[in-house]
């Protein structure tokens, strides 16, 4: 992470690996929020394939020994990362926050709080995967909104 210097924002991991229920086979999801990004998503995976090559020789060492794992990024700005997203479901309740310049992300996913509380969401388990319940009473036609 080093390439992104002052940049970088926040490194935040999430799925199965934070909730600490990975697989043999799990990828390694996780999201960075920095400044100053190419507007190209080709650009920004040929920035994370820089920063993830000095680990290279750990993931090659894994996959010797079974564990056949990548890494699953999801690189945004700023002002892109304050846009609630879908994803940011998956990551309000179990995501690890390895680095929050300011806090920042850390703000994002308690305004996503707040505002399923306001609905009244509910994450419902069915066997070892799980779905939002949104908003319980909603009615047919409504729209939700979680932004």
């Amino acid at each position: 992470m080093a390439r992104l210097g002052d940049d970088l924002v926040s490194v935040v991991v999430y799925g199965s690996v934070a909730r600490g229920s990975p697989k043999k086979d799990s990828d390694i999801d996780i999201l960075i929020v920095a400044d100053s990004l190419p507007e190209s998503r080709m650009k920004r995976q040929e920035l994370f394939l820089e920063i993830e090559s000095p680990i290279e020789p750990i993931l090659n060492d894994l996959w010797d020994r079974g564990f056949h794992t990548d890494f699953s990024p999801i690189i945004l700005s700023v002002n892109e990362a304050l846009r609630i997203r879908p994803i940011y479901l998956d990551m309000v309740e179990d995501a690890v926050i390895l680095y929050d310049k300011d806090g920042f992300f850390s703000r994002v996913m308690d305004r996503l709080r707040g505002r399923l509380r306001e609905l009244g969401a509910r994450r419902i388990w069915v066997g070892d995967r799980w779905y939002w319940m949104l908003k319980p009473d909603i009615k047919f036609g409504e729209v939700v909104n979680i932004e």
